[in-house]
């Protein structure tokens, strides 16, 4: 996935209200752009850290551009837009590189399905039946460590995938939680148990019922982003 326009780069100030950023651009001005992560971005967002951004020229958006990356205080790169990895993961399924998921004949986004009114990110179908798929981007990285660890905040909205995804493993309907890694560096995935306990706990359920888990790491720059291998998931 190739970022066009082509990304500014500039520093960041602050972060605040949850979706706001104010950064300084390379010709020392300040400017105000959208944050697309409702997480805690824990080490994502270090004052003066390199970011880097996307500019709008839509003159009807109230903010002029949108925060993209960050190099983390460990020297890695971090996709912090989550709207990026569901159009990622889709490019990756349409050119064969998760290969546990190649054969579909069909893919549908944002389906609802279970008993909690959810929707998952993708309904892949194949000549035996549907396939429901979960996305997860994750940006939690630690200096010590090629290990990311997902999530980064509690999420009682990821639990419920989790139990909506067992539940349809338990029906014999093929269930997949695929963790999107925008992070570079990483070797392996684990669940951040120490932040969200009852997120680890519906993951080893889900795990347990027959969902699908797997882990794919990302290779980022200032101009693309894709999906390109297969890492180990620590449960």
């Amino acid at each position: 996935m190739e970022f066009l326009p082509t990304l500014e780069e500039g520093r960041l100030l602050r972060r605040y209200k949850r979706f706001l950023a104010d950064v300084r651009t390379l010709d020392g001005g300040e400017l105000c752009i959208h944050c697309p992560n409702t997480g805690s971005m824990l080490n994502c967002m270090t004052p003066d850290a390199r970011i880097w951004f996307s500019r709008s020229g839509d003159p009807r958006r109230k903010l002029p551009g949108t925060w993209e990356l960050v190099e983390t205080p460990h020297g890695r790169l971090a996709c912090i837009n989550t709207a990026r990895a569901n159009p990622l993961v889709e490019e990756a399924l349409r050119l064969g590189v998760i290969g546990e998921l190649a054969g579909f004949t069909g893919l549908r986004r944002e389906v609802r399905y279970g008993s909690e009114n959810s929707r998952v990110d993708f309904c892949l179908d194949y000549p035996d039946g549907p396939l429901y798929l979960e996305v997860k981007s994750v940006t939690l990285g630690y200096a010590s460590t090629a290990i990311a660890a997902f999530p980064d905040a509690r999420t009682e909205r990821g639990a419920r995938h989790l139990r909506e995804l067992a539940a349809l493993a338990r029906q014999g309907v093929r269930a997949v939680l695929l963790y999107c890694v925008n992070l570079s560096g990483i070797e392996a995935v684990r669940v951040a148990e120490e932040i969200d306990p009852l997120y680890a706990a519906a993951l080893r359920d889900a795990a347990a019922a027959g969902v699908e888990m797997l882990a794919y790491a990302g290779e980022l720059s200032s101009r693309e982003i894709r999906l390109a291998r297969r890492i180990d998931l620590l449960l």
